[in-house]
Parts: C-alpha cells; structure tokens; sequence
C-alpha cells in the first residue's frame, strides 16, 4: 500500500469518527459547534492521527480505541491551529487552502471553538469508550496533558513567539520544536503503546522515533515556508522570513537543512528495527515527512 492510499484511509476513518463525536446542533450554541466542525472537518492529511492508528496496529489494539484516541489528538491539534491563526499569534488568514476560524466567524468565537476542542479531546480520551481500563485512560490523559502544555506544545508556541524579537541558536530553535511540534506527535506515536499496554522500551522506542520524526517534519516546514508554494501548502509562505525569525533553514541554509532532515528520517526509521515488518507503515510516513510538498 502507498502512503497516499494509508493516509487516505486513516483520514477517511479519522473524518467518520470526528463527524460522530462532533455532531451538529441546535439552539445558541450551535455557532461555537459549527466553527469546532469548520476547524476539524476542513480537510488537513491527518498525520497525527495516522500515527495514532499504526502505533496501536503494533500492539494489536481494538480499533475504536484506537480511532477515540486519534480523534482526540486531531482535535486538540486543530485547536492549536485555531489559536495560532488568530491576530494576536500568527495572524494567518488562510488554513488547508480556505479562510481560518476567525476569518470564516469571527475572533471570539474562534477563541471559544478552540477551547471547546481543547476541552473535547480530554473528554473523548476520559470516556470509558476508549479503552475499559481506567488506568489506560488516565495515562492517555496525563500525556496529552504533558504534550499539550507548558512543558510541550504551548511553552514551544510562547517561545517561538519570543523568537520574533531575540535571535535562536541551533540548539534552542531545536528546542523550540521539540516542544512546539515534537510533543504531541510523540504523543501520537506513544498513544499506540499505552492503549496496548506495551512495554517500557517499546514506548520509549516510539517515543525516540516520534521525537526525530517531528524534527524533520518541522525542518521540512521551514523549507516549504522558505520555497513553497501557497498553493500547494494550503497557507501563506515567506511568513517566517517576514517575521525575521530564526529557522532551521536561516541557521543551516537551504542544503543543509534538506540533508538534516534526510539524517533525521534514517535515525526515526533505526528506532523501530525491533517492530519489524509491522512496523512499515510507520517507516512510509517518514519517508512522506521527508518529501512532502505541502
């Protein structure tokens, strides 16, 4: 199966799941319910909830435990990416090749659609569907918790805004996206383990793998901002260089960054030498990774 074929299913299922957790409403708050679909259902390749999937296909996990706990992840990810759109963070008006939350609404309900998917994804991780073990849960929550806060996601988005005004070396813009972007795809990939209660050096083999994938990814994203194509990323380019912040690309260069990136995916592939052919479709996403054009 090619990757394209993978990732389609995964969001196919991904979409179905969203769509079933998620539902229309009616009454007053159906505005804040309409912008958390607008967010969730727009498209995007869903990698972390395919990361998800085949973590959990490792350890032969039950299927709707495993899409419950990918939902889960996409949702608090589009509520990251709601946020960051907004004026007073990246002020962004275009998101998977359409107008961002607060564009297509309006700011305060863009604010409000976040936290209520934020809020969501921690609600879907809690809920007995996931998984009839109650320390499973607990442990998926208490790690999205990790991931997605001061000492992942948000700390990395705060540095990265301190980042406009002071000048990064190699080792702290590494950092900042360990936290910004490597968390919660370290989540996405240890998500798989904890649903199968896997061993300890089987997590942190995901962990280690999710860790170099997400740093290629995010160099991978800085090229594209450096070199792409709006109409193939599906938002603006050139905003970095704008914002005069430092990247993996103004430190490296162009040829550099592109051959840390490829260094990165061979070091993500060794980690899971010990899943063996199961492991393949992982190993097709970090070839994806690498050479993904949006």
């Amino acid at each position: 199966m090619s990757i394209e074929k993978a990732l389609n299913e995964a969001a196919a299922a991904v979409n179905r799941k969203l769509d079933e957790l998620l539902p229309p409403v009616a009454g007053a708050e159906s505005r804040v319910v309409d912008a958390m679909r607008y967010s969730t259902m727009g498209g995007g390749k869903r990698i972390r909830p395919y990361l998800v999937l085949n973590s959990a296909l490792l350890f032969d996990v039950h299927s709707e435990y495993a899409l419950r706990a990918a939902a889960a992840v996409e949702m608090l990810h589009c509520y990251s990416l709601v946020h960051d759109d907004l004026p007073a963070m990246d002020n962004s008006d275009l998101r998977r090749g359409r107008k961002t939350v607060h564009k297509e609404f309006d700011e305060a309900t863009a604010i409000l659609a976040g936290d209520g998917l934020l809020t969501m994804a921690f609600e879907v991780l809690a809920h007995p569907a996931t998984h009839p073990d109650g320390h499973v849960r607990a442990d998926l929550v208490l790690a999205l918790a990790k991931a997605g806060g001061a000492a992942g996601m948000v700390g990395g988005q705060m540095i990265d805004l301190l980042a406009e005004h002071e000048t990064l070396d190699i080792g702290a813009i590494t950092r900042l996206q360990r936290l910004k972007t490597g968390a919660i795809i370290a989540f996405s990939c240890e998500a798989g383990g904890i649903l199968g209660h896997a061993a300890p050096h089987q997590r942190n083999a995901l962990i280690s793998y999710a860790h170099d994938l997400g740093l290629a990814f995010q160099i991978v994203d800085d090229l594209l901002d450096a070199e792409g194509d709006a109409a193939q990323t599906g938002k603006p380019v050139g905003a970095d260089a704008a914002a005069g912040k430092a990247t993996f690309v103004s430190i490296l260069g162009l040829e550099q960054a592109r051959e840390r990136a490829r260094l990165l995916g061979d070091q993500a592939n060794g980690h899971l030498d010990m899943f063996g052919a199961k492991a393949d479709p992982l190993r097709w996403m970090t070839d994806f990774v690498i050479t993904r054009k949006s």
